[in-house]
């Protein structure tokens, strides 16, 4: 029995990767689905994906960073189909080397963006999708975290700071928005191998990718739909009392020692220093 019939869902960055793993998963669902991306060919290519297996999906080039764009995106959700029950804040935008440092090296402008992409956007979406929520007294915001919104790692600055910040906005988000009959929940993903990652780490470095699925408990690295599955729970009827959580779906990576961890990875990369890491 599909657990989402009818019901209108937003996702952001859901060209491909998680976001198109959750896309398509809400649609098997029931629902009806708007992605919302800044690459809007590979959006319409999902888009187009989900209708052919019977599902209703439609997309829309939107950059979450930018207030018209998500108050747009609002509008055509529930113009287009008469209401609006799910939003999945997923969008990210990479930032290349300018994004990578410590609070000395990394640049004004990239930590800007990020907190555009991965901070403001939650409160833009918050501000037009809540009302629209609120008249049905129902609602689901699922925002996407990481292990690293828990666990910090040293060279990643905006990276880290931003997906902390998703986990304390969920949070007031879900005290604030709870009598309205919304709730507000993150999943925090371990690595995941998205399209990008597949093509950039496993199909020019084999070895190394077997190396990373090792350090897992379960033995093999995330994939999108591990998340998605996770978002259609939350977004359900069976997680109506789960609000204010961030749930971290990551293979076991996270509960072991970090310290064996590192100190695994630190000879791999000393014995292959040509290795791409998943992240």
């Amino acid at each position: 029995m599909q657990r989402l019939v009818e019901q209108v869902a937003i996702v952001t960055g859901g060209a491909q990767g998680i976001g198109g793993a959750t896309a398509r998963r809400l649609a098997e669902e029931g629902a009806r689905v708007l992605i919302a991306d800044v690459d809007q060919e590979t959006a319409a290519k999902n888009a187009a994906t989900i209708r052919e297996a019977g599902g209703t999906a439609e997309a829309l080039a939107a950059d979450v960073g930018k207030h018209e764009d998500v108050r747009a995106m609002v509008e055509q959700a529930v113009s287009r189909w008469g209401r609006l029950d799910i939003l999945v804040n997923n969008a990210y935008a990479p930032l290349g080397g300018e994004g990578r440092g410590g609070a000395l090296e990394v640049s004004e402008d990239a930590w800007d963006r990020g907190v555009d992409v991965l901070v403001k956007s939650m409160f833009l979406a918050a501000r037009y999708a809540v009302p629209e929520m609120g008249r049905r007294g129902a609602g689901s915001i699922v925002n996407i975290s990481s292990v690293h919104g828990l666990l910090m790692a040293p060279g990643a600055l905006v990276y880290e700071a931003g997906k902390s910040a998703v986990i304390g906005v969920t949070k007031q988000m879900a005290v604030e928005f709870g009598p309205l009959g919304i709730r507000v929940n993150a999943i925090c993903p371990g690595h995941i191998v998205t399209e990008r990652i597949q093509e950039r780490m496993w199909n020019d470095n084999p070895s190394g990718f077997r190396f990373f699925e090792e350090q897992y408990p379960v033995r093999r690295c995330g994939r999108p739909v591990d998340i998605a599955n996770a978002i259609v729970f939350l977004c359900s009827d069976e997680a109506s009392f789960i609000t204010g959580q961030a749930l971290v779906v990551d293979g076991g990576l996270s509960i072991q020692l970090q310290e064996n961890f590192a100190v695994r990875m630190a000879h791999y990369i000393r014995e292959h220093p040509d290795t791409k890491l998943p992240y």
